[in-house]
């Protein structure tokens, strides 16, 4: 049997739709952290995420992605963002497979609400 991609938007909030493809504000500036992206919660499913940031502030910001769980070190992509210096890749098509119990990614910033999340995930079928 072969493997079918679906690209779709950012599923913050889970569920079986899809999010509407606009950016996620990061408005945590600790654990738990804004969630970005909800993985399917069937084992045959593997999601390839593409995430990129923007930081507006007039400041550098450090963002915290958890990519699934919050164990330090194994579950944390830590970005040292520049002031509006455009997107910047932050997870370059990592994969996240699902589970009983959904992962979700989410992120935190050390500024609230000026830094945003754009990206996608290709949804793989097997």
């Amino acid at each position: 049997m072969a493997a079918t991609f679906t690209k779709i938007a950012l599923r913050p909030a889970g569920g079986a739709s899809a999010g509407d493809g606009l950016g996620i504000l990061v408005v945590a500036t600790a654990t738990a952290g804004t969630a970005i992206h909800t993985a399917d919660t069937t084992p045959t499913t593997i999601d390839e995420l593409w995430l990129y940031a923007y930081n507006d502030h007039s400041s550098t910001v450090v963002l915290t992605v958890e990519y699934g769980g919050v164990a330090t070190p194994k579950d944390l992509i830590k970005s040292t963002l520049a002031s509006q210096a455009g997107l910047v890749l932050i997870c370059a098509g990592l994969v996240i497979q699902g589970n009983a119990t959904a992962k979700i990614v989410r992120a935190f910033a050390a500024t609230a609400s000026k830094v945003s999340l754009f990206g996608y995930v290709n949804r793989i079928t097997v």
